[in-house]
């Protein structure tokens, strides 16, 4: 699991370094786009997008306290599908105005459309990874707090056991009745996680499959 924790770390820093020059790129693609022929309406509509992009975006953590348990993800990154949607649809705008030519190779459209692909991939691998982490817990979880068949209500059967045995002031009970098994407070948040995680991969999977027909039909 730790193996499968750095991972999910390395694509999530993967992640935020692709989209951090997004709303740089955005300015500078809407100041290219106000130097063509195209009308003010469509510079209007460009710049909605641009207005999104550029929306303040929350950074506040969901941590957690298991050291082995997945890298926290931001609020932030619930909005990176939506960074997505709206360079889609800033993409579309310049497309449609023939006038649209710059010469800077990275306002270009082809690369434009190539960085595109490269956010949804990044995204998706995030999810993916981030959702491997969250099951290998879950199964962690199952060995460890499952009712009666979990190490930790073992363990604590193991006790009393000795201590019907022996008697609670034994000193074979006196070696144990001071270790304590507890099931993780956790449990609960872990297990309703998974089934959004896979709601999540299964809508951006769709928002993929969808963008890709119209931006590279």
């Amino acid at each position: 699991m730790l193996a499968k924790n750095a991972v999910c770390n390395n694509v999530l820093n993967l992640c935020i370094e692709a989209f951090s020059d997004l709303k740089s790129l955005s300015t500078r693609l809407i100041s290219a786009f106000e130097a063509t022929d195209a009308t003010p309406e469509k510079i209007n509509y460009a710049k909605t997008f641009n207005r999104k992009i550029q929306g303040k975006i929350v950074s506040t953590a969901q941590t957690s306290t298991d050291p082995n348990g997945p890298a926290p993800i931001t609020i932030s990154q619930q909005f990176y599908g939506q960074l997505i949607q709206n360079f889609a649809g800033l993409i579309s705008v310049l497309e449609s105005e023939s006038s649209y030519n710059p010469n800077e190779i990275d306002l270009k459209i082809l690369t434009l459309k190539a960085k595109l692909a490269d956010l949804i991939s990044k995204n998706l691998t995030v999810s993916i990874a981030y959702a491997s982490v969250s099951n290998a817990i879950i199964a962690r979880d199952k060995i460890l707090y499952n009712t009666n068949s979990g190490l930790v209500d073992i363990a604590n059967e193991v006790k009393e056991h000795i201590k019907s045995i022996f008697g609670a002031t034994s000193p074979e009970f006196a070696q144990v009745k001071d270790i304590e098994f507890r099931k993780s407070t956790m449990i609960q948040g872990l297990h309703l996680e998974n089934p959004s995680l896979q709601k999540e991969n299964f809508l951006l999977r769709k928002e993929i499959s969808l963008l890709q027909k119209d931006l590279f039909k």
